[in-house]
């Protein structure tokens, strides 16, 4: 193994995998609800990074009106509509790129999560063998007693993909959820087109994805998702979900008053 692999099992890999070991134990022997109690534990530890790209989002959302007068000011002039709102957001103390840093940590961790869930799913001597190179030895003997790993939670193999697909239909519509919660309104029609699709292309993005990785990992989309929706529905005292639901109902609205 080389050193970059070798540096991430001891800093990322072994500490997720014997996490999911002694969450399983401790949660009645059920695999599903320690990728629950490891989601809960990451989002707790990246809580300060996603802390700061909420209130960097509040921010953004206030200072629309002065977004929308600079619109009018500039018109069509792209560049010094772009020199002033750069100017106007660090002004007001705001990193416009913040918000991407949140997803560039979990992504490593959902990495790690997936190959922990193939490895400690593991039954074969050779699967075992490898398993037990990357437990801490202090967890040896919970490590043994609990091995081999019950994959199964309701219709789910936790190490393979949804065979009647729920999960990838829950998937796609909590990210999506949560993208309409957490997308930043701005006065750019360019760049609103371009968060309108990516409200869509992100869940449908995860959704295909997970139509082929284990079940464990579309349980932690899911659950971190709706903390998340949770988290969002506190801060923003629901004004999110208020305006996803005016907007689906404007239409109708619309033709009430015509009538």
């Amino acid at each position: 193994m080389n050193e970059i692999g070798q540096i991430w099992n001891l800093i990322v890999l072994e500490p997720m995998l014997n996490l999911l070991i002694l969450l399983y134990t401790v949660l009645f022997s059920n695999f599903a609800l320690a990728i629950i109690g490891l989601t809960i534990v990451v989002r707790v530890l990246t809580q300060p990074l996603l802390g700061r790209q909420m209130r960097s989002m509040k921010a953004m959302q206030e200072l629309q009106p002065q977004l929308q007068a600079l619109q009018k000011k500039y018109g069509k002039d792209r560049e010094k509509m772009a020199e002033a709102q750069m100017k106007l957001y660090r002004e007001a103390g705001i990193n416009p790129l913040g918000g991407c840093l949140p997803v560039l940590v979990q992504m490593p961790v959902w990495i790690a999560l997936y190959q922990a869930i193939i490895q400690v799913l593991g039954t074969s001597p050779e699967q075992l063998l490898e398993l037990s190179q990357h437990i801490y030895p202090p967890l040896a003997t919970i490590a043994q007693n609990a091995l081999p790993i019950n994959s199964q939670f309701l219709w789910l193999d936790l190490g393979q993909p949804d065979p009647f697909y729920v999960l990838p239909i829950l998937v796609v519509f909590v990210f999506w959820l949560q993208q309409k919660m957490t997308t930043m309104p701005t006065a750019d029609p360019q760049t609103a087109s371009m968060n309108q699709s990516m409200q869509v292309m992100m869940p449908i993005m995860f959704g295909f994805f997970t139509l082929s990785v284990a079940s464990g990992l579309a349980i932690y989309w899911i659950v971190s998702g709706v903390i998340g929706i949770v988290v969002q529905y506190r801060m923003y005292g629901g004004a999110g979900l208020r305006s996803l639901f005016a907007t689906t109902r404007s239409p109708a609205r619309r033709s009430n008053k015509r009538k």
